[in-house]
């Protein structure tokens, strides 16, 4: 169980590290319901960040069950990214998505993610 961890070591913690990721993001890729926006990082580890905006998900126990689901897949994936700082934003009517239809989104848009790195590689 320990290696689909979610340690402090995996997110993007600082407003400056966000930042960062959206200033010079190399790697974008979108769907109707998020947008993937990566960059290479100085870090060891693969690191993710969140944006869900209470404008956009009102409920906060749907923002929750959405975040638990970009973190389970983020953990799950078995891409082999070196050290990438990504930030996933939710858009609009990802609310409305069952966990069958989060899961499948975001597990392509991992895929997708992927292969632009191995293509600009």
């Amino acid at each position: 169980m320990a290696e689909f961890s979610f340690p402090k070591e995996s997110r993007l913690l600082t407003a400056a590290d966000y930042k960062v990721v959206f200033d010079n993001s190399q790697y974008k890729v979108s769907c109707r319901h998020f947008l993937m926006l990566a960059t290479l990082s100085q870090h060891q580890t693969k690191r993710l960040g969140m944006v869900l905006a209470k404008k956009n998900i009102g409920k906060a126990a749907q923002r929750n069950r959405i975040k638990r689901q970009i973190r389970e897949t983020f953990r799950h994936t078995n891409a082999q990214f070196p050290s990438l700082d990504v930030v996933v934003l939710a858009r609009r009517d990802a609310a409305k998505l069952s966990k069958a239809q989060l899961s499948k989104f975001l597990n392509g848009l991992w895929v997708d993610l992927e292969n632009k790195w191995v293509v600009k590689k």
